[in-house]
Order: C-alpha cells, then structure tokens, then sequence
C-alpha cells in the first residue's frame, strides 16, 4: 500500500500517522506539504493531528484552504481512501468531505487523555480487523472535538451506517456521561457517502506500541492495510 501523509503548518502528529502507516503496510508514507500542488500517486491519504496554522481562524478552515486540498478532495471522489484524525478531521469538514463541524469543547477546556470508544461497525475498511461493538482505548487531545451537525444529518449518519465510533465507558456503555467533549449522540468518528473517507478526533496512530500505553489503534490500520488487498 503506498500512502502518503499531508503535512501543514502547526502539524504535530505526522510522525505518529508515518509511523502507524509504515507499521502496518510494510512501506514509509511520503510527506506531502500542504503548499504542493500535486499528489503523488498514492492508494491512501491521511490527514493528521496538529494545530494547522495555529488555529488562528476556525479550526482547519485555513488548512481545508491550502493548494494540496484540492487535490485531496478529488482523490477522496475519485475513491482514493482518506483518513483524517484530530485537526484532520476538522479539516475534511471544512473541505466539504464530510459533513457537520467540530466546536469548542462543552466544557471550553482543552481535553488530553485515554478514552474508551465503541466500534459501531466492522463493516468498513477501516474498522474491519475489530469487532463490532469492541471497545478500545485511545488517546484524545483537543479542544475543538465537540462534534455537531444537524438532526437531519445525524439521522442520515445513523440510518446509512456512517457513525463510526462513539465515545463510551469500558463496558461500551454510550451515555451523556461518557461523551467527553460534548459531540452530539457521543459521535467520535463518521464516513462519508462511499465509505472511503473516515474523520475522526481521536489518536489511534498513538495506541500502536504497548511502550506508549497499548496497541488497540493499530487494528484501524491495518483494516485499511487489508481493504487494498
């Protein structure tokens, strides 16, 4: 599988996103800077976590902006698999890609921990190495996680299939208790229309070495890995 990751200003994750890519497919991503104009021809694009340009504006509205984007967003219709984690995520709303938008924390403070997670489905390429209903373990760090979108959105993300994780307690339990940041209907992950574009706030590229706290992230990849076989 070859992959490449897309590098912006105040990107911090795209270490952790080669990393669990290389771990996972046998072969280094390319880094892509987000001033470049075209893709190298790749079968999977992540989005990684950071703060793109600080996120002075709206969180990823400068970074959905950049030249790369464009290409991004006509690699992700084409078919081309896409995965964007943290600011990644916030930036493929911003692009249009996927739907809804990510705000301030409910409780305005920024959030940096372990958190439980359910799988929703096993269904996709990139939860396909889980078990529906699996609770993992993976670490988020935010400030804009709190996901929303309109009812009709959310009925829509529900009734195709397209929630992906959902924030929940270790028992998979998904209650106004175990939504940390406020994300409507405890929403931590969500696919678009054809299923190969995922968004997501927490770091599963950070849950691949037992030596940083446990590995259960590294199946995400891996499911990817496998979709392209």
């Amino acid at each position: 599988m070859k992959s490449a990751v897309i590098l912006f200003p105040g990107t911090n994750r795209e270490n952790d996103a080669i990393a669990a890519l290389e771990q996972a497919s046998g072969v280094k991503p390319q880094l892509v800077w987000h001033g470049e104009t075209d893709l190298p021809k790749v079968d999977m694009i992540m989005v990684p976590g950071g703060f793109s340009y600080g996120d002075y504006l709206r969180c990823g509205a400068m970074g959905a902006n950049s030249p790369i984007m464009r290409e991004v967003a006509k690699a992700a219709n084409a078919g081309v698999t896409v995965f964007g984690v943290c600011n990644g995520f916030q930036i493929l709303t911003e692009t249009g890609l996927l739907p809804g938008a990510l705000m301030h924390n409910a409780s305005l403070k920024f959030i940096c921990k372990r958190t439980q997670l359910k799988v929703e489905s096993n269904a996709t390429n990139f939860t396909s190495a889980y078990e529906t209903g699996q609770v993992i373990t993976v670490p988020v760090a935010h400030n804009e996680g709190n996901y929303f979108a309109d009812v009709d959105t959310l009925d829509r993300l529900e009734g195709e299939g397209r929630v992906a994780f959902r924030y929940c307690d270790e028992d998979g339990v998904v209650s106004d208790a175990t939504c940390l940041n406020g994300s409507q209907r405890n929403i931590a992950g969500i696919l678009n229309e054809k299923g190969n574009v995922l968004g997501m706030m927490p770091h599963p590229e950070n849950a691949i070495d037992p030596l940083h706290g446990g590995v259960e992230g590294s199946p995400l990849f891996t499911s990817i890995v496998n979709s392209m076989s």
